[in-house]
């Protein structure tokens, strides 16, 4: 039988009563589609997954899509995507410092990402984990003025993080290499997004890869979006989720923004990632 636990009073819960390395049902896959539509994010404990294995459960949600950063894809999956710390004969295995501010994954493609799924695999104790922050709540709690100013608004998107643009810096996105670069360019996303399963509305990514909007001056375009972040990453909006080996987490990118840890180097932290777009049909039954 299926539980959800809350995590907090605003965002996230743990599931319980599933093997996530076994096919699921269509009661299932619908039951956990409810579940991170009403929570925004959810935690299966203990799982144990091979590549293969998490891409048939991400495929349950969409159709899983390689990060642009081809570097560090599973060498078994390329939609795999290998976050850690560890050097292996002086190279690193996967991405060290991973969106380390607050974002929105894959915003900053024409179709973005329905939920993100992560795979804790090898984790230091304490504070190494997610923090999220609930969008839909913030958008609840504007002013009906101010809902009213931003709703026809489009913002203009682009890899990168708009607050840090040193390569040299730790907060900065992840550094692309040339050829990679110019596999992405600038789109375009309402600034108030409409759930594409419940239809709530929620600020969309206000924060990391906004750069301007249309029909605005770039000051007076990133002075909003800088408000709207502030208000919408208040604690009353957050929790963070602490992994535990074995975590899997699926989080919903249409009601989230999240920013993971700056981490200790020396302590080893390994996770494997599959993120999955929106509008795109799953190829499980």
């Amino acid at each position: 039988m299926l539980t959800a636990t809350r995590l907090s009073h605003v965002v996230g819960a743990c599931i319980d009563g599933l093997d996530a390395s076994k096919p699921l049902s269509a009661q299932q896959q619908l039951w956990l589609s409810d579940a991170l539509h009403q929570h925004g994010f959810i935690v299966l404990k203990k799982q144990s997954l091979s590549p293969s294995e998490l891409v048939r459960f991400a495929q349950y949600w969409g159709e899983p899509s390689p990060h642009v950063i081809d570097t560090f894809h599973h060498p078994q999956d390329p939609r795999v995507l290998i976050l850690s710390n560890v050097v292996k004969d002086g190279r690193p295995i996967g991405l060290a410092d991973a969106g380390t501010y607050f974002h929105t994954d894959y915003s900053y493609l024409a179709v973005p990402a329905r939920c993100t799924i992560l795979h804790a695999l090898d984790m230091p104790s304490g504070g190494n984990g997610t923090t999220f922050a609930h969008q839909a709540a913030a958008y609840d709690d504007l002013s009906a003025l101010r809902k009213k100013q931003i709703a026809a608004l489009v913002v203009r998107h682009h890899y990168g993080n708009r607050d840090d643009l040193n390569h040299q810096s730790r907060t900065v996105a992840s550094v692309l290499t040339a050829e990679q670069a110019g596999r992405v360019s600038w789109v375009h996303h309402p600034l108030v997004k409409k759930h594409p399963f419940t239809g709530r509305r929620a600020l969309y990514a206000v924060s990391g890869s906004s750069f301007g909007i249309e029909g605005m001056d770039d000051v007076q375009a990133l002075a909003l979006l800088r408000e709207l972040s502030t208000h919408s990453t208040q604690d009353r909006y957050r929790h963070t989720h602490d992994y535990d080996n074995g975590d899997l987490v699926v989080w919903d990118n249409s009601l989230l923004l999240h920013a993971a840890p700056l981490v200790d180097l020396s302590r080893p932290r390994t996770l494997w990632r599959v993120t999955v777009l929106e509008g795109q049909a799953s190829s499980q039954s």
